[in-house]
């Protein structure tokens, strides 16, 4: 039985990854911070939660992480452990750095002394383009960060990069360009709009607040994007693909569309704060995953339009369970 562990694994990414692995009769380990209040939501809404095995561990702590490569001896690993909300990280860019940065160095260099012969894939991120150098972005696009978040996540790419060259590791990065679903985190501008939307749409709120509604992103589905993530460490050789859909949606569309699936005007319900600006904006972005295709076949299946109506959707389900729940504890 093939063996992955996972950094992240309680995320968006790590779940659907985990969930992806199990139907292929994967082993999968799961590494996580030790927390107070562990956040096992999106492994217990795919119900995937008793077939994965969670372990402790930090990957600030290269010693935690390589006494787990030593007692479970991965054939695979996946890093997605980051600080990964973009705006949080000019508040925290040491934490960002350290998480997502020297995180994925810490990992890279226990595989190499515990797990030379294994494959390894990073989470790197098209918020590494920023300030873009080219209208679409490829694997040879320059890389011009706008933030903490980005410049972290460049030192974790290249670092990815050097192993692979210097020390002939298994070493692939998927520059993943935004991708969403229903376990996105609230805080993310996607999910923050769809939850809104759900509540406005059962009478709990009547405005949302939220920053440049010009900004433009690629926008995919999180389940499709982790299948190109498997696809990377089942080649013969290791390389960098770029992960995206190819075609780019304002934040105003985006609210269009998911105001549009409850038959609400977006223009009612909502307001722009300049608070919510970020200091340096990423205006555009726009993936060309031509060489995954080619050398991968893999190809974005969800249109941005199915997933704002899949995310919605879900929302309305939790909010109605909320509703239902406080209703039976004022009623007993």
């Amino acid at each position: 039985m093939t063996t992955a562990f996972i950094t992240g694994i309680t995320g968006q990414d790590g779940a659907y990854l985990a969930q992806l692995l199990l139907s292929k009769g994967y082993e999968v380990i799961g590494m996580h911070p030790q927390r107070s209040t562990p956040n096992l939501w999106r492994l217990q809404e795919l119900n995937i939660l008793d077939q994965v095995k969670l372990v402790e561990g930090d990957v600030v702590d290269i010693s935690s992480v390589i006494k787990l490569l030593e007692v479970y001896k991965p054939d695979e690993i996946y890093n997605l452990a980051a600080q990964s909300f973009v705006g949080a990280s000019w508040n925290q860019p040491i934490l960002t750095s350290q998480i997502t940065g020297l995180g994925a160095l810490n990992l890279l260099e226990a595989a190499r002394l515990v797990r030379p012969d294994c494959r390894f894939y990073q989470a790197s991120s098209s918020e590494m383009f920023g300030k873009i150098q080219h209208q679409q972005q490829t694997e040879g696009t320059p890389f011009y960060p706008r933030s903490p978040y980005g410049v972290a996540k460049l030192f974790s790419h290249w670092m990815t990069v050097n192993y692979r060259e210097s020390h002939g590791l298994f070493a692939c990065s998927g520059i993943l360009f935004n991708h969403e679903s229903p376990l996105r985190g609230i805080q993310f501008v996607t999910r923050k709009i769809t939850d809104a939307v759900a509540r406005i749409s059962c009478g709990l709120m009547d405005q949302v607040q939220l920053g440049n509604l010009e900004a433009k992103r690629d926008w995919g589905f999180a389940g499709d994007f982790v299948e190109a993530m498997w696809l990377m460490l089942q080649q013969d050789q290791p390389d960098d693909y770029v992960i995206a859909t190819g075609q780019t949606t304002s934040v105003q569309d985006f609210c269009k569309m998911a105001f549009d699936y409850v038959n609400l005007d977006w223009k009612q319900h909502v307001q722009v704060d300049p608070k919510l600006y970020r200091p340096a904006e990423v205006d555009i972005l726009l993936g060309d995953a031509s060489k995954a295709q080619q050398q991968l076949g893999w190809k974005a299946r969800t249109r941005i339009e199915q997933l704002a109506g899949m995310m919605v959707e879900s929302d309305l389900r939790r909010v109605k369970e909320e509703l239902k729940l406080k209703k039976g504890c004022h009623d007993s």
